[in-house]
Formats: C-alpha cells, structure tokens, sequence
C-alpha cells in the first residue's frame, strides 16, 4: 500500500519519520479477536483491547496487561499466516526497569516474515492508537525484538499534530550501485 511522501528528521545519530495517517482504525470483531488470541495461544479474556491500527500493511493491533505477557507469546504461526499482528504491553518499572515503556512484538506471518524485530511502521500505528487513546504518553521508548535476542528501542514524540517514530542508527554499508 502506497502512503505517500514521508517526512524524516535526523537529531544527532537519530533518525525519525512522521507516521503515516491511519487507513483503518477502530476495533475489531470478536471472530478475528478470537482467532488471533487461538493463533497467539493464549486466553481470549488476556487480550486488554484489540484494535485495527493499519496504516498500510495491515495491521491489527494487540494490547496485553504486561511487558511479561508479550514476551511470554508462543505463536502458531500457521494459523496467523495471512495476518499482521502488533502485540503491545506496558513495562512495570518496579520489575523490568525503565529502559523503556513498552514491550512490543510484530508478527507479520502475511508478509512473509515470522517476527520481526524492529518495525517503524507497526511502532508508528501503536504510536497513534497509543498516545490518542490515552494509554501512552506523548513521548515514550518502546523495546522490541527482546524475544529474539535483540535490544531494539523506538522512540515515539508527538510534536503538536506530528508523531515521530525514531531510533539510533548505524552505518554499515554504503556503496554506489550502476544499472
């Protein structure tokens, strides 16, 4: 899905992009919900909210009651190969510290990969289903990719109207490709 032009914005080794407008927002039906929460292996009752937050690839967006629930997830993979599923949950700072605020998992079985470990345009959905709902605070970190050995962090900043999805960069390779 084509979302247009996106505003990007460097603040010192930060890169950050505007997130794209939501195509589809709002909540999702009990079957879907019940089929993710099947796929997800875990209780229909654990899931907090369950809301669209696709804003181009698709995704349906998960909030559980902790950090410890999304790290917990073991998926069939299988009977969520046609979705993309972002899973979000809060960190307690008394138990998992204050690295950041919240855990958050992308399985995109629909776009060919299983898990990714970090996903701006996921970050940039739960970002605006998140912040305007009142579940997030302005400007938040978000860790993604713990579950596969990797210590991912997204830095989300409402600017008046604007939220910037960002995080650390690093040159690996550069190079000039002739066709």
């Amino acid at each position: 899905m084509w979302v247009g032009l996106v505003a990007v914005r460097r603040e010192g080794g930060r890169l950050a992009f505007a997130a794209p407008k939501l195509l589809r927002s709002g909540p999702v039906d009990e079957a879907l919900e019940t089929r993710i929460a099947d796929g997800l292996r875990i209780e229909r009752g654990s899931i907090l909210d369950a809301q669209w937050a696709d804003n181009g690839p698709g995704w349906v967006a998960l909030q559980l009651g902790s950090r410890a629930d999304v790290l917990a997830l073991e998926p069939d993979y299988a009977a969520l190969e046609d979705l993309k599923i972002g899973v979000v949950g809060a960190w307690d700072a008394g138990k998992d510290g204050n690295d950041a605020q919240f855990e958050v998992r992308a399985f995109a079985m629909g776009a060919g990969v299983k898990e990714d470990p970090v996903t701006g345009s996921l970050n940039a959905a739960l970002a605006q289903w998140l912040i305007r709902s009142g579940r997030a605070p302005t400007s938040y970190v978000a860790s993604q990719g713990t579950a596969l050995g990797r210590a991912g962090r997204v830095h989300v900043d409402q600017v008046e109207n604007d939220i910037w999805i960002g995080g650390e960069t690093v040159t690996l390779i550069t190079g000039t490709l002739s066709i």
